[in-house]
């Protein structure tokens, strides 16, 4: 080819001039395309659950917050409206403030006095020792048992005339006599030592599960290092158990705050208020069912909703959220991975 001749020959782009069997095919792109079988799936499997999660408990709270804004007996359509006089009433009420305070309080003091216990019963029993089934048999059953075996149980054994007091003077301690259920300075605990000992089994079995997930290694080489048992405890399991211990917590503080049937089996329906363990599901109880006052008991509901819900979104957002965010997947926790 002479040199004008090649000159005037087109150019080819390089990345064009790969002909012949060893030239690799233009990628295909193929417009998305939803995947409607695996959304079919996923419908079919969860929109039971789901169905059943909208008539069960968001319909509820819906008509709840509804009924709330009328003066209603129950029967019939609604039509007294009062708009938010029952959530104005609720407030003006002491004994309502004070049945919230009752709540507040029995949530603190669940997690200060089962929680240690709890964690000391767990440790006991995540050691070799002889009868380790059946300690933690007798440990869990009281949380097995019904609440109203629990209750009535409880009620005869802390009357005036009931088996402690009848025990304590027998044995030479009648001194210590106490009105056990009765008095407002001693209720509140006798009431906390019943909690304590009901659910303290669900709370053993809780710290029990999160030790045992614990590598075995990491003990090993600590005591390699010189560390004693409490050091071990405290530099390696309090910290690993930690999710677990969040968790009960949520769930004792969610459970505390909705406490109804010990404190209504033993105290009643009157005394509670009376002996300072009322609490906002025996207030609804006693001013909307048995008051026949409907519409007002569903303002009472509607507020413990609120408040466990601001609770349990307050919980989650400053205590819950490393666990929560550790266990997501996806960009979202690949992002704040790398920040």
């Amino acid at each position: 080819m002479s040199h004008a001749q090649a000159v005037a020959a087109p150019t080819v782009p390089e990345g064009n001039d790969r002909t012949g069997a060893g030239a690799m095919p233009a990628p295909v792109r193929r417009a998305p395309r939803a995947d409607w079988r695996k959304r079919g799936e996923i419908a079919l499997l969860s929109g039971p659950a789901l169905l059943l999660f909208l008539g069960f408990v968001i319909f509820p709270v819906l008509m709840a917050g509804f009924y709330g804004f009328f003066k209603w007996n129950g029967f019939g359509w609604p039509t007294e409206f009062v708009g938010l006089d029952n959530y104005v009433l609720m407030w003006q009420d002491e004994t309502f403030r004070a049945a919230v305070s009752h709540n507040f309080i029995i949530v603190v003091l669940s997690l200060v006095m089962q929680g240690p216990i709890a964690i000391l019963f767990a440790l006991l029993l995540n050691q070799k020792i002889r009868g380790q089934s059946l300690i933690r048999v007798l440990i869990f059953t009281p949380y097995v048992i019904a609440e109203v075996v629990v209750g009535i149980g409880w009620s005869l054994m802390l009357q005036d005339a009931g088996a402690l007091n009848s025990l304590l003077e027998k044995i030479g301690l009648g001194a210590f006599q106490q009105s056990w259920i009765a008095d407002p300075s001693i209720a509140i605990w006798s009431l906390m030592i019943i909690l304590t000992w009901k659910y303290l089994g669900f709370a053993v079995i809780l710290m029990l599960a999160g030790m045992q997930s614990i590598p075995e290694e990491l003990y090993e080489a600590a005591a390699i290092d010189g560390a004693g048992f409490w050091k071990m405890q405290w530099s390696i399991t309090l910290p690993l158990l930690g999710p677990t211990i969040r968790i009960w917590a949520f769930l004792s503080i969610i459970g505390a705050l909705q406490l109804f049937d010990l404190v209504n089996i033993i105290w009643g329906q009157y005394i509670a208020a009376t002996a300072g363990t009322s609490t906002m599901a025996t207030y609804m109880y006693q001013n909307g069912h048995l008051a026949g006052n409907y519409g007002f008991g569903n303002a009472v509901a509607v507020m413990l909703f609120l408040i466990s819900l601001v609770v349990a979104l307050i919980y989650q957002r400053f205590v819950l959220r490393r666990d929560t965010e550790g266990a997501l997947t996806g960009p979202r926790s690949r992002k704040g991975r790398k920040k």
